[in-house]
């Protein structure tokens, strides 16, 4: 009899229900956890124009409301209604000002808590600020006493060093010292540095002026020198040669015409010890008024933290007399949440209007970036070359999936992508949101491994789903032309819609990449195919060809001001540009057959050096070589595949002259019980009795 019972199907299927509950409660908790802002879109986020109008007295209410809801993104713009210019509780932002710069001093002589935790959202009042900036003002003039101390006993025992340091530059001189330091009515001395270049060129000046110089010793790049003369009428003379000669006086320490340089080492000894005594005992002190201080610095911090956001929408803020006028952009789903929240915490009557963008505006909405862990690294390196604007189509998920299919396919092997994988996974916590763009990249390259059956450069290991590279290259270099037409129609035709979407109707028709121009590509693509398979342009891809960049050409020319024969001249060349550039950019994508098969190239040369050696000479040169490979190659690759998404992608459809959306927030950190919620728990955090509900 089996040692293990045999399940039943009753237990297979107590099994399978009960996991298919726990999948379905994971999913539903993940979906509760995710915000809609989390999920991948092409399309921008809608936003609302939103202007608030409420009473002065208010504001710092308003502020805190809308920097909980963070959803408020400022609008700096003066206002229409000329009325409204004034700029409504200058006193008190004069007020957070001073005790913020106090604060900062005090906070640079002691170690404060840069984020504290806040339990309470409450509001500050003027009073209540320039309490506390009256109470910053007076800690700041004790804390000042005490740097100053500290700053005297730097300045001393600086001072104290460059004696010493003076004793032991002087220790090869054999001369009396105290001799040299006291003044005589026929002589002077100058005891100095010199650079070592100019020691030749100042003996030769100084002794046109009547001196002697002596170099004493070499060190590093200077010389020690003495410069002895008579004194008179070429005193002055003197002084700019040896300026003009990089000399640096060395002065004589204090004392030396009365003690010997070992009496002057001892003395030297009990002042540092002194000094030190000192220094700890205010660093005691200072540490002493940090402990009896730490409550109220800390409640400081958290006050100003509170009246932030206020001084934050300093710029947007209007009004007359005491009514006040907030603008900003919203997003059109958290318009209700925004509101919600403002009735809960206002006292007094208010007055919110929302409208959509005008067309004018466009350029001025904010566009709110996609908040999904998968496309971070993405989105930062969409975001090296510009924001999308307002309406245009968020490039991100597309740049996420093109990079990774050309990753793959120019560096597709099963081993070397899971290295690159692993690597990433192992320094997550130095690459932070980065670990996730090299996972993926790593298991593209993997993928593509297997269809090409190449695991460290190995193709006979596994069997390849469709085909090693170097078996048929140019049907490679085939699916990479296919590949670059796709790409480039892909991104004239998204470029295309940014532009209408925008408002901009003639660039999408006319501008470099419009419809014209891709009416021209298409046109001049199937006459390449005609004439490849044919042997014959075509009439019909001939008149699209002609006709688009005559249509081009008229454009050009109605926009050009000059000679004619100049304006000849420029339209001809941007007519030849139009053409070349679409042909050298369609066969720019045969680098990534060309990648490809260059990988699978390196592999077989590494294994052909490594069967020319014995047994350690083979492992080492495979080592060595793989590394080679994932470093230099992979490296190149990536930077090929980074200017295929710029230069043929992003510059097609991508104008990224937006702004991103930068909503007004507070600076904190939240409880441990309040980090713990979901992420789509918009429960406001708990608020003091400062802050009156209706």
């Amino acid at each position: 009899m089996s040692r293990f019972p045999v399940p039943t199907t009753a237990l297979f299927t107590d099994l399978a229900s009960k996991a298919r509950a726990a999948v379905t409660a994971l999913w539903q908790e993940i979906r509760g956890r995710v915000e809609d802002d989390t999920r991948p879109r092409l399309l921008p986020l809608p936003m609302q124009h939103v202007r608030l109008m409420l009473m002065a007295e208010d504001l710092p209410r308003a502020s805190l409301a809308l920097a909980e809801t963070e959803q408020f993104h400022p609008d700096t713009r003066l206002p229409e209604e000329q009325a409204l210019v004034s700029l409504p509780g200058r006193d008190y932002r004069d007020t957070f000002t001073l005790a913020r710069s106090r604060l900062d001093k005090i906070a640079k002589i002691v170690a404060l808590e840069e984020t504290p935790v806040l339990e309470t959202l409450r509001v500050i009042d003027h009073y209540e600020l320039e309490t506390l900036n009256n109470r910053l003002g007076e800690l700041w003039q004790e804390t000042s006493r005490l740097d100053e101390d500290l700053r005297s006993l730097d300045a001393e025992d600086r001072l104290l060093r460059e004696q010493e340091a003076a004793l032991a530059n002087f220790a090869n001189l054999k001369v009396d010292l105290g001799a040299l330091k006291r003044k005589t009515r026929f002589l002077d001395f100058y005891i100095g540095l010199v650079p070592r270049e100019n020691v030749s060129r100042l003996e030769g000046a100084v002794a046109l002026a009547g001196h002697l110089l002596l170099n004493y010793l070499q060190r590093d790049n200077h010389a020690h020198v003495v410069i002895i003369g008579p004194s008179g009428e070429r005193e002055n003379q003197l002084g700019s040669v040896l300026s003009s000669a990089g000399f640096q006086a060395l002065p004589i320490p204090d004392g030396i015409i009365d003690k010997t340089p070992a009496e002057l080492e001892a003395d030297f000894r009990l002042r540092h010890q002194r000094l030190e005594k000192n220094r700890a005992a205010l660093q005691q002190q200072l540490a002493n008024w940090r402990q009896a201080h730490a409550d109220t610095l800390i409640a400081a911090r958290e006050t100003l933290l509170l009246a932030e956001p206020l001084i934050t929408l300093d710029p947007s803020i209007h009004g007359v007399k005491s009514l006040a006028v907030l603008c900003g952009w919203v997003p059109a789903r958290a318009l209700s949440r925004l509101r919600d929240n403002l009735q809960q915490q206002l006292q007094q009557p208010f007055a919110l209007e929302a409208r959509h963008p005008t067309a004018e505006e466009r350029p001025l909405v904010p566009t709110v970036p996609t908040h999904n862990a998968l496309l971070t690294p993405f989105s930062t390196l969409v975001k090296q070359y510009g924001i999308p604007q307002y309406g245009e189509i968020d490039p991100t998920p597309l740049f996420a999936l093109t990079f990774l299919l050309m990753f793959g396919m120019m560096f597709g092997d099963v081993g070397h992508g899971a290295v690159i994988a692993l690597a990433a996974y192992l320094a997550r916590d130095k690459l932070k949101h980065f670990a996730t763009f090299g996972i993926a990249a790593g298991v593209s390259s993997m993928l593509f491994g297997f269809v090409f059956g190449s695991i460290f450069g190995v193709e006979h290991w596994l069997p390849a789903l469709w085909m090693p590279p170097l078996e048929n290259p140019i049907l490679m270099l085939e699916v990479a032309l296919i590949w670059g037409i796709v790409f480039i129609i892909a991104a004239c035709s998204l470029g295309i819609y940014n532009r209408f979407a925008v408002g901009n109707i003639q660039g999408a028709l006319l501008a470099p990449h419009g419809l014209v121009n891709l009416l021209f590509y298409l046109g001049f693509l199937n006459g390449g195919w005609n004439l490849a398979t044919e042997g014959s342009f075509g009439l019909w891809p001939a008149l699209v060809v002609v006709g688009a960049l005559l249509t081009l050409a008229v454009h050009q020319w109605r926009h050009l001001s000059g000679p004619t024969g100049e304006k000849v001249l420029i339209v001809v060349i941007e007519t030849l540009d139009t053409v070349i550039v679409y042909l050298s950019n369609t066969l720019s994508f045969l680098r990534v057959s060309a990648f490809s098969l260059n990988h699978a190239a390196l592999a077989i040369a590494i294994f052909t050096l490594a069967d020319m050696l014995g047994t350690f000479g083979t492992i080492l040169t495979l080592i060595l070589g793989n590394l080679f490979i994932l470093v230099l190659e992979g490296g190149i690759v990536m930077i090929q595949v980074m200017r295929l998404q710029y230069y043929e992608g992003f510059s097609r459809y991508f104008s990224g002259d937006g702004h991103e959306f930068a909503p007004l927030r507070l600076q904190y950190r939240q409880p441990a019980a309040a980090v713990a919620q979901p992420a789509a728990d918009t429960t406001p955090l708990n608020h003091s009795p400062a802050v009156s509900t209706r």
